[in-house]
């Protein structure tokens, strides 16, 4: 009976605690932002009870449509999973680039937002909240617009690798590339979730 050809473990695939190392370091990466999001909410928090502020910063409409935005690019990353999983060439393709430009446009309406938001709010006196609101959006626009590169690397190595038969195979059983993908993923719906909490955190505040 031929033994099965086994292919050398590399180093994407070595496992720390049963997880390879590049998971742990997402993990770690993802729970240090969510001490970080956190302590800026209970900072607000402190901040509007300290300077009497009775109604929360305003919450300008455009945070809540790019909700949207950030919802249908998680839908479409883990479709680009589903098509790498069932080695789907095109639907693979396709739903990477509409992932791009959704978070493009997310990206492009963050910046109006901001713009109209300052113009709205000039002169008023709300304390530090305004700053607060500032900050948590920058942030999360930040780590948003790193992960860019990642997926435009995607975007890349697929319109290459996608013309020739033997190529499609070799990109779609290369287990570094479904790793990569799943880690973009996990971080694409993490920073989805993250700019839903801010919404609704700062939304409830406004309300109360």
């Amino acid at each position: 009976m031929a033994n099965k050809k086994q292919y050398p473990q590399d180093q994407y695939e070595k496992p720390v605690f049963n997880l390879p190392y590049q998971k742990i370091y997402l993990y770690l990466l993802l729970v240090g932002l969510t001490f970080l999001f956190v302590a800026f909410a209970i900072g607000y928090v402190y901040t509007r009870s300290a300077n009497e502020v009775g109604q929360g910063v305003y919450l300008p409409p455009i945070f809540i449509a790019n909700s949207v935005l950030l919802l249908l690019s998680s839908l479409t990353i883990k479709a680009a999973n589903t098509a790498y999983k069932e080695d789907e060439t095109k639907k693979y393709q396709n739903a990477l680039n509409l992932t791009f430009l959704l978070t493009a446009i997310f990206l492009v309406m963050q910046v109006l937002a901001w713009t109209l938001y300052k113009d709205a709010l000039m002169g008023e006196n709300i304390g530090n909240g305004k700053q607060y609101l500032y900050a948590l959006s920058g942030l999360h626009f930040a780590h948003v617009f790193g992960g860019l590169p990642f997926l435009l690397y995607f975007m890349y190595v697929a319109s290459v690798r996608m013309k020739e038969p033997v190529s499609v195979l070799v990109y779609f059983s290369d287990p570094a590339k479904k790793l990569h993908l799943e880690l973009l993923t996990v971080y694409w719906h993490f920073l989805d979730a993250l700019w839903i909490f801010l919404v609704l955190f700062f939304l409830l505040n406004m309300l109360f």
